[in-house]
Order: structure tokens, then sequence, then C-alpha cells
């Protein structure tokens, strides 16, 4: 089993800071490609930034040069920072990892966290 918890929303005035945090455990072989999406009522999922396991990152046109995603491999956790953030950033985000198991190592499977509320608001 695998699983994907989030941490670090919450609310914050425009212009300010969050950092969130994602932990995968479980029985996890490899890690690839892992990343956050948003949601806000009435839209759909949109990626807002990922990292591969060699460190590219691919990031959505609203959020470059504010939002910075990062990886530590050892402690299997993938982090978003967010600044100077906006009304519009107010979403759920979710933690999403491509993992292979190791009774399956080069089979890879798409996890996704329980969603973490960020809202900005004054």
């Amino acid at each position: 089993q695998v699983q994907l918890v989030e941490s670090g929303g919450g609310l914050v005035q425009p212009g300010g800071s969050l950092r969130l945090s994602c932990t995968a455990s479980g029985s996890i072989f490899k890690i690839n490609d892992m990343g956050w999406y948003r949601q806000a009522p009435g839209k759909r999922r949109e990626l807002v930034a990922t990292t591969t396991s060699g460190g590219n990152t691919n990031y959505a046109d609203s959020v470059k040069g504010r939002f910075t995603v990062s990886r530590d491999n050892a402690k299997n956790m993938v982090y978003l920072q967010m600044n100077s953030l906006k009304p519009e950033d107010t979403a759920v985000y979710y933690c999403n990892a491509e993992i292979s198991q190791r009774f399956l190592r080069n089979f890879y499977k798409t996890y996704w966290g329980q969603g973490t509320q960020v809202t900005v608001s004054s």
C-alpha cells in the first residue's frame, strides 16, 4: 500500500506565503515524477508544478516566479513553496506522484493525496 499525505495548507492573506509538504509512504521502490495540482470550485483540476526524479521542473504559467517545487528523494517528499499568494490561488491542492512498488519495480502507478485547502483572503 502507498499513501500520500499533504500538510501546510491554511488561510493566508494576499501577498503572504505558505509551504506545502507531501510525504509518500508504504511499499515504495522508486518515485519518478512528483508534483502538485489544484482544483477550485467549478473548475477542472490543473497542474501547478511538477518535478522529475532528475530535478527537472515544470510550472503553470499562472504560478511561475511565485511558486517553487522541490523534492527530497531520501525522504520521499515533495514541497511547494508559495510566495506572493493571490486570491485566485485559492483551491484544494493535491499531491501527485508516480510510484513503483517493491513487488513490481518497473510498473508505475499514479497516486494522489487527499488534498489540502489553501485559502487566500484578507
